[in-house]
C-alpha cells in the first residue's frame, strides 16, 4: 500500500465569485463547475489542487471557521488507498475522527476529517486515492 499523499489543500473564503478569478489567474488554471453541499453549508469549486469553500449559511463549519480565523487555509486533504485501514492505522496512534463516518465528497470518493486536537490544530481530510466503482 502506497503512503499517503497530497490531494489538495482548501481554503474558505466570503466569495467564491470575488476569489476564484485570483485563484485562476495565479495557477492559470480554470475552476472546475461549483458544486454546492446544503448539508455542509458549503459550496465548493476546484482550481487545480486548491478547494475553495464558501459557506452558504451562518451556523456552517467553514463560516465558524472564517468568524474564528479570518480567510484562508482550512484544511489539508491526504490520499489514501484503503480509507478504512488508514483510519484504523491512525486511530491505533490516537487519532480522532472529527465525523462519525466517512462520505462522498465533490469528486465521488470517500473521506473523512480528523479532528485537529489530534492533529496539531491543522485540519487533516483522507480521502481515498479511487472511487469504488474505479477498482
Amino acid at each position: 500500500m502506497k503512503a499517503p499523499s497530497l490531494d489538495h489543500v482548501a481554503v474558505a473564503v466570503e466569495s467564491l465569485e470575488d476569489t476564484l478569478p485570483i485563484i485562476e489567474t495565479l495557477s492559470r488554471a480554470r475552476a472546475e463547475e461549483v458544486a454546492d453541499f446544503p448539508a455542509h453549508g458549503v459550496r465548493v469549486a476546484f482550481v487545480g489542487g486548491v478547494e475553495v469553500l464558501q459557506p452558504t449559511h451562518p451556523d456552517s463549519p467553514v463560516a465558524s471557521f472564517l468568524a474564528a480565523h479570518g480567510p484562508g487555509l482550512h484544511h489539508v486533504a491526504l490520499q489514501v488507498d484503503d480509507l478504512e485501514l488508514e483510519l484504523d492505522r491512525l486511530e491505533r496512534e490516537g487519532f480522532q475522527r472529527a465525523e462519525p463516518e466517512p462520505r462522498i465528497g465533490v469528486h465521488g470518493r470517500r473521506l473523512i476529517f480528523l479532528h485537529p486536537r489530534t492533529t496539531g490544530g491543522v485540519i487533516f481530510e483522507l480521502v481515498e486515492r479511487s472511487t469504488k466503482a474505479e477498482g
